[in-house]
């Protein structure tokens, strides 16, 4: 159980509403109860909710729970590459690793939600400069958190012999997440860079294709597909059983607005591959997943109060799943 436990991650999205308090509440429960780690989101727009609802930002939130956690992984999923100058980006990440003593892992991403970017002023290119920006991202922070002086000449990021200090506690570099179900770009990426790919979302048969498409661009570069994680992230939600489970949901429901039929919702949700269900439901999905070369869980919870549910997991859905 304690193996499968760590291998349970909180993902939390605070667009949706969530203070620090509260973050830190539940990211304390989720390393008390023996979760892997507490991952958030990074958007700066309120997303389903009013928008006077507070939409904080991942990398200073992250800093405060690096010194307010003691052993739990800490992250983003994902950082959207066009909301900093990549330069600026290593250098938030470097002193967030030492902070939390090494237990930062970095999700990045092209970016998508093109309000925010619209609404802050940011850019949001086309989807191909988009990539070319993620691509060159990734090329600038590797080097900078990389020994010696970073030189790189790209097409949009330019380096001449830039020091790359203070560096991460993790050599070469915290481990770097890389998401999505694009079918060249994003396994080329991930073959290149990544740490961990992972799935947002989608049955054992989605997991398997995307993973395999990762697999397939290590081969023709040359790398050990072994060499990565391969995770699985998505909207969960465990009920004691199925009066709890619709009640949850009817939560969730309220929560957002919407006004569908909480029934329907779970039959389509589920049908999408998403963790909702009652504990057995849930560890035959996780099991299936596990069957297809998943390695680690994100179970994404909204809201961030989560009435209890960190408890349903570690307790009940956990020892299901061993």
């Amino acid at each position: 159980m304690a193996t499968k436990l760590s291998s349970f991650f909180v993902m939390v999205e605070p667009q949706e509403g969530g203070t620090y308090q509260e973050m830190l509440t539940l990211a304390q429960r989720a390393e008390a109860l023996g979760l892997g780690g507490f991952f958030r989101s990074d958007h700066y727009h309120p997303m389903n909710v009013p928008l006077t609802s507070d939409a904080t930002d991942a990398w200073a939130i992250l800093a405060g729970l690096a010194r307010e956690t003691e052993t739990i992984r800490l992250g983003t999923m994902v950082s959207p590459m066009t909301f900093r100058h990549p330069s600026e980006f290593a250098k938030l990440v470097a002193p967030d690793d030492q902070m939390s003593g090494g237990r930062l892992e970095v999700g990045m991403g092209a970016g998508w939600f093109e309000k925010e970017h619209v609404a802050y002023g940011l850019p949001f290119p086309p989807v191909k400069e988009r990539f070319d920006r993620f691509e060159e991202s990734l090329e600038v922070c590797t080097r900078l958190w990389g020994d010696g002086l970073a030189t790189f000449e790209g097409q949009l990021f330019r380096l001449e012999d830039a020091p790359g200090h203070p560096k991460p506690v993790q050599r070469p570099h915290p481990p770097i997440i890389i998401g999505g179900g694009g079918p060249k770009r994003t396994p080329a990426l991930a073959a290149r860079f990544a740490d961990e790919l992972n799935v947002f979302g989608g049955d054992k048969t989605v997991f398997a294709e995307r993973r395999q498409r990762v697999v397939d661009a290590c081969g023709r570069i040359g790398r050990d597909p072994s060499e990565l994680r391969y995770s699985w992230a998505g909207p969960t939600i465990v009920g004691a059983d199925e009066q709890d489970l619709r009640r949850r949901c009817q939560r969730r429901l309220d929560y957002n607005g919407q006004t569908d039929e909480v029934g329907g919702w779970i039959e389509g949700m589920r049908s999408h591959g998403m963790l909702i269900g009652t504990i057995d439901q849930v560890a035959e999905q996780i099991r299936d997943l596990e069957s297809a070369g998943c390695s680690r869980w994100y179970f994404q919870l909204i809201p961030v109060d989560d009435d209890g549910q960190l408890e349903v997991v570690a307790h009940d859905l956990a020892p299901k799943c061993a």
